[in-house]
Order: structure tokens, then C-alpha cells, then sequence
């Protein structure tokens, strides 16, 4: 496995709704199995950020590379590079477990037959084996989410885009999820850009970007905010960053 390779590169991204500035000159590059949390309170423009990067959005200046290709000019190329769970449910309710992935798969030009075995063993893995054949709308909010993660790896993207994964999900299925997801880094280099407001997803993250007003206004190691806001926990320095409007400390 190659370490260390730049995955995702945004440059000069900038985004605005009429007079509504949503992002101000992002910058930011992740690199190969990194576990990234993109921190933020609601209306921070994470959402905005996630639009562009999955192609929903055009960036009114900037660019994202993505594996090397353009969400500007090498859309679908780019895209393919992509796996992602949205905060509201994407999987169609009313379709089996089963008949959702395979969908999926041929949206992809995937051979489902080839992956046949794959699909069971992640099922088997996320105790979802003896469900195959259950309409979605029956699983509990957990077992949608695990299904929708065994989806978006379906074509091994390079990139991981979590928008507020654990939105509504009971605490035992938020940690059952960032455990999933933290093991895929680790066996497989995967590189995740996990978004959400709460403070203890970032506590195992190799980098952290606390994006407030648009603006991104740290961009490091969760300790190394610690050090910056001169705080004793990670939520306390989240706090203070944030807690000032429109400025650096």
C-alpha cells in the first residue's frame, strides 16, 4: 500500500448563495489512510463542501482533485473515486438489502455475480446475513446505516465521504460505525473525510478541520488545537474557536 499519497486536494474553493458567502477559500489536501474530521456547528458549510466534492454543486471558484482528477473538468472520472454515506437515507426503502447493493453494483458497471460472495461476507460481518431478502424500511436506523456503508465501499472508492453519519443513531450504533470505519483505514488505506458537529468523532483523528462561516479555521492535529486554544479537552478547544464569529485566534 502506498502511504502518504495525496487522495484529495481542494484549492481556492470558494461558494456562494446570492449574497451568501458558504465557503471562503478552502485549502486543504488528505493523503492515504487518513482519518479526517471536518468539525462544524449546523450551517457551517460542511454540507456545501460535500455537494461540490460529489459533484451536486459547481464551485464558483476552485477546484477539488479527486485520485487525481478533476470535480471540475473530469467529472466522471472523479466521482468514481468516491464512496459516500449521506446524513439523510439514500437506499430505497421499499427494496430489499440485497437488491439494493446489487442495484448499486450496475449503476457502477459492477458484475454482481463477481461480487456475490463479497456482498455476503460484509452482510455476515455486519450480522445483516439473515436479512438479505428484508425491505429496508424494516431495519432498525444502525442497520440502514451499515448497509448504506457496505454500498458506498461496493466499488472501492478511494475516498470516504461521511456527511453527519451518526445523525439519529443510537450510542451503541455510533460506535459500532466509527469502529467500522477506523477499521477500514487501518486494513485497507482507506481515506475518510468524516463531517459532523459532534466533538468526540474527532477524538481519534489524524486531522481535524474546524470549518465555521465558510471558513476553515484550523487545520491540524486534534491535539495540537488543544495546544493552540491552551485547553484541557478537545471539546473545550472546539468551543473556543468557534465561539468567535468571523476571526482567527
Amino acid at each position: 500500500m502506498v502511504k502518504n499519497k495525496n487522495i484529495l486536494s481542494i484549492s481556492n474553493l470558494k461558494k456562494s448563495y446570492d449574497d451568501f458567502l458558504a465557503l471562503n477559500n478552502i485549502n486543504l489536501n488528505l493523503n492515504s489512510g487518513e482519518y479526517v474530521v471536518l468539525l462544524g456547528p449546523n450551517g457551517a458549510g460542511k454540507s456545501t463542501l460535500f455537494s461540490i466534492l460529489t459533484g451536486m454543486l459547481s464551485p464558483d471558484l476552485g477546484d477539488c482533485i479527486i485520485n487525481g482528477y478533476s470535480i471540475k473538468s473530469q467529472n466522471v472520472n472523479a466521482l468514481k473515486a468516491i464512496g459516500i454515506v449521506f446524513q439523510q437515507p439514500t437506499i430505497d426503502m421499499e427494496l430489499s438489502i440485497l437488491e439494493n447493493l446489487n442495484f448499486h453494483a450496475r449503476l457502477h458497471g459492477l458484475d454482481v455475480q463477481n461480487l456475490k460472495q463479497e456482498i455476503y461476507n460484509e452482510l455476515k460481518v455486519n450480522k445483516l446475513n439473515n436479512k438479505t431478502k428484508n425491505k429496508v424500511r424494516t431495519l432498525s436506523g444502525g442497520e440502514r446505516r451499515k448497509v448504506e456503508l457496505i454500498r458506498a465501499l461496493l466499488h472501492n472508492p478511494k475516498v470516504l465521504l461521511m456527511d453527519e453519519p451518526t445523525v439519529g443513531l443510537d450510542p451503541r450504533s455510533r460506535k459500532d460505525l466509527l469502529h467500522k470505519v477506523l477499521s477500514l483505514k487501518k486494513n485497507k488505506n482507506l481515506t475518510t473525510l468524516w463531517a459532523t458537529h459532534l466533538v468526540d468523532e474527532a477524538e481519534n483523528a489524524d486531522k481535524i478541520i474546524v470549518l465555521n462561516y465558510g471558513k476553515i479555521l484550523f487545520l491540524g492535529k486534534p491535539n495540537e488545537l488543544q495546544k493552540k486554544t491552551r485547553t484541557k479537552s478537545l471539546s473545550d478547544a472546539y468551543f473556543k474557536i468557534t465561539e468567535k464569529k468571523d476571526e482567527s485566534l
